[in-house]
């Protein structure tokens, strides 16, 4: 179980999560939709539901969602009826979650009105047990106002899946997090730029506000040309400017040019710390600490080879956020997986291949004095950029 501590640090981080999601959703609405709806959308009103579940007691629960609830109705939910088919079977808190999730529907509908409930169609019974005792506790006699018995209703949205039926989510390691500490803007950016060309029509029309005639045009046009990706080019933007902003869209358009189709001839600093804040291929350091380094030991050090001796980093080689442990090492050898990436030229100092195992890394390799690019194969990746520019002898 999670202690108090936990829990109040996790409410606060998905309130401002949440928070932020709608404000950008928002300024994104805004520019694609010639009016929006009156009265104006208000900013979400998080509620957490240990407000009134920490002093409910047990009689009180079951007088108020007990005797309300039919077993052979909840035993009939589909979610149920497949847990009790499976070989784990359902324990006794799963089965009665449907009850706690109906209570945190009434009371919503009772202290701010809350009479609509929207989930994933995974959720439809727990969304029906909440519609269920919603209008069973406004039928009982003396609970509607002036002879008027509201009621509650339910929506669902289908599940975002692939064109195969495969459902996103963390089990089906293919998942991506609203949160930039989790997903960074570049791997969310380039998550949507890799959809297939089978899924591409249908999450434009799920995941954006683009109209529906400008995208059976752009998918006329990338059918005819499917190797731009201009669907997916399309689909990505509008994603991220949903989620990130657009400052987050040109954040990650600028990585994508940087580290995807390496084109660093010109990248400064700035552009760089730009476009990959908070990305672990990120390295920002002092130039005495990476100068006149064996470029195989800076490709272990930063995750690129591994080899079979070892070296105590110093903090600032990582991530600046995340300062190294003092008992960490790291592997360094000139031996190993580093010699044989070297060997088989497959170690590169900004798009250049590595020749020699003794090459080192020095002023004339910094790009604009302040960066280098090191890469190991198509995908690993280590950005190194120092605070004053280095000056060539």
């Amino acid at each position: 179980m999670a202690t108090p501590e936990t829990i109040a640090h996790n409410v606060e981080q998905l309130t401002a999560g949440l928070t932020q999601f709608f404000e950008r959703a928002r300024t994104y609405a805004d520019k694609r939709v010639i009016q929006m709806s009156e009265p104006p959308v208000l900013p979400p009103n998080v509620q957490n539901n240990l407000t009134w579940l920490k002093d409910l007691n047990l009689l009180e629960f079951l007088r108020t969602v007990g005797f309300h609830s039919r077993v052979n109705t909840m035993l009939a939910r589909e979610s149920v009826q497949a847990r009790l088919a499976s070989q784990q079977g359902i324990s006794f808190t799963e089965f009665t979650y449907q009850l706690l999730q109906a209570y945190d529907f009434l009371m919503l509908y009772k202290k701010f009105g809350c009479t609509v409930q929207i989930g994933g169609s995974d959720q439809w019974g727990n969304i029906i047990a909440g519609i269920d005792l919603i209008n069973r506790t406004n039928s009982a006699p003396g609970t509607a106002e002036d002879g008027i018995v509201e009621k509650g209703f339910g929506v669902t949205t289908p599940l975002l899946t692939t064109a195969s039926g495969e459902k996103f989510g963390k089990s089906a390691g293919n998942a991506v997090s609203l949160n930039e500490a989790d997903t960074s803007v570049y791997d969310f950016y380039q998550f949507f730029l890799r959809t297939a060309d089978a899924d591409v029509e249908r999450y434009l029309r799920m995941l954006t506000l683009v109209a529906p005639d400008e995208i059976r045009d752009l998918i006329a046009k990338h059918e005819c040309s499917p190797e731009a990706r201009l669907a997916q080019k399309r689909l990505a933007e509008e994603v991220t400017e949903l989620v990130h902003g657009a400052d987050g869209v040109r954040r990650a358009k600028l990585a994508t040019k940087l580290l995807y189709e390496r084109d660093i001839a010109d990248a400064t600093i700035g552009d760089v710390l730009l476009a990959l804040e908070g990305n672990p291929v990120m390295h920002l350091c002092g130039s005495s600490e990476v100068l006149d380094a064996p470029l195989v030991k800076l490709a272990a050090a930063y995750g690129l080879a591994a080899s079979n001796s070892t070296w105590r980093p110093h903090a600032h080689h990582l991530r600046l956020e995340h300062p190294v442990d003092e008992g960490l090492t790291m592997s360094l050898g000139l031996t190993g997986a580093a010699r044989q990436l070297v060997s088989a030229k497959g170690l590169y100092l900004n798009n250049a291949p590595v020749s020699d195992v003794r090459q080192k890394l020095t002023a004339a390799d910094f790009i604009n004095g302040q960066v280098v690019f090191l890469r190991a194969g198509s995908q690993k990746q280590a950005v190194i950029g120092v605070h004053e520019p280095v000056q060539r002898g």
